[in-house]
Parts: structure tokens; sequence; C-alpha cells
């Protein structure tokens, strides 16, 4: 019980959209109503307003991280098992994703997911974002960097040495992580994806 607790705790931690919180705090539109409708600080950067992109994201990697920081301090206290706070940090992602207070339709999970592997190690944390900020500024490409650190978080876990659970969590997050971005991959492929910086096609 006290494990569906701290799951279900962490969850709607996950499922707060800041994207809708912050957009609503400066007055602005909905952000499922422009561009990509991704609940998410990508999507507000659409809007124009830097600031209310920064902020989301902010609070969305917070999250992630806070899940994970709050289950660290709970499950020894608690008595629970090493399995516990990764199935946090993996219940938190999915709060994002599918989050019950925007009827289940959430973001993409980039920057939720970073929140999470800070929680889990700060040193994972700046791997992973390494990566993502060599794609970024190499191949312009905010998707395309988003797949690589995806594909690279279980292996630079791995190499750090964290447990196994840890493990399976990363690699859970990381391939719907990459499911959520099959229409990203889809214009990748075809040439079509827009570039950091450049304005969202018609």
């Amino acid at each position: 019980m006290q494990t569906l607790l701290l799951l279900c705790a962490a969850y709607l931690i996950g499922s707060v959209p800041f994207a809708v919180v912050v957009s609503r705090a400066f007055g602005m539109a909905d952000p499922r109503t422009y561009g990509s409708g991704n609940p998410g600080a990508t999507n507000v950067l659409r809007s124009g307003n830097k600031l209310a992109a920064a902020l989301t994201l902010l609070g969305d990697a917070f999250k992630g991280w806070l899940a994970v920081f709050l289950a660290h301090l709970l499950v020894p206290t608690l008595g629970l098992g090493p399995e516990v706070v990764p199935a946090c940090a993996l219940a938190a992602f999915l709060g994002h994703l599918f989050p019950v207070f925007l009827g289940f339709r959430g973001g993409k999970g980039v920057a939720t997911a970073a929140g999470v592997l800070i929680g889990a190690s700060g040193w994972l944390g700046l791997a992973t974002l390494g990566v993502w900020l060599g794609v970024a500024f190499g191949a312009r490409y905010s998707s395309l960097a988003a797949l690589c650190a995806a594909l690279a978080a279980p292996g630079l876990g791995f190499l750090l040495g964290l447990d196994p659970y840890w493990i399976l969590a990363i690699s859970v997050m990381s391939g719907l992580l990459i499911w959520r971005h099959s229409d990203n991959i889809r214009r990748l492929l075809a040439g079509e994806e827009s570039r950091i910086g450049s304005k969202k096609k018609a």
C-alpha cells in the first residue's frame, strides 16, 4: 500500500501541466491551441514569450527531479525496496506524458526526463545534457537532440554504475520518449523538421 501511494503521488507530481499553468499566469493562449498543440516548453516558445518557455522548461524538469528526491527521502524511512525510487521516477514521467489534469494528453517528456535523470545521478544528467547540447548545436534539430539523448541515457547510466532497476526505468522512459517523437522522426526522414531558431512551417 505504501508503494502504491508513493507511485500515485509521483504520478500526480508529474501530471502538473506547467505549460498550461505558466501560460495562464502570463495571460497567454493555451499551448494546446497553437503550434504543435503539445503542452511543453518548445511549443510555448512558439508564442514568442521566452520567459514563459523557460519557466515551463524549469517547471517540467523540477517536477521530475522532485518526484525522485521525495522518493529518495521516503523509501528508506518506510523500509521499502530499492526498486521503488526508480518506479516513482517512471511514474512521474508517465504523469507528464499522460496527465490526469489534461485528459491524459500531455507533452513529450524531454524536460521531465532530464529532471528525473538529474535526480537519479547528477553525473548522468550532465552527461545526457552534453549529448543533447552536442547534437542540438551541431545539427540544430531539437527533436534529433532529444532522440540521441534518449538513446544514450541507458548506456550512460550503465557506465556510471546505476543499479539495474534504474537502468530498466531509464530504458522504458527512453523508449516512450522515442515513441512520443514518432511524428518528428517522420519529418526528420522527410527533411521537413523545423530547425532550432526557425519558425514552424504552417
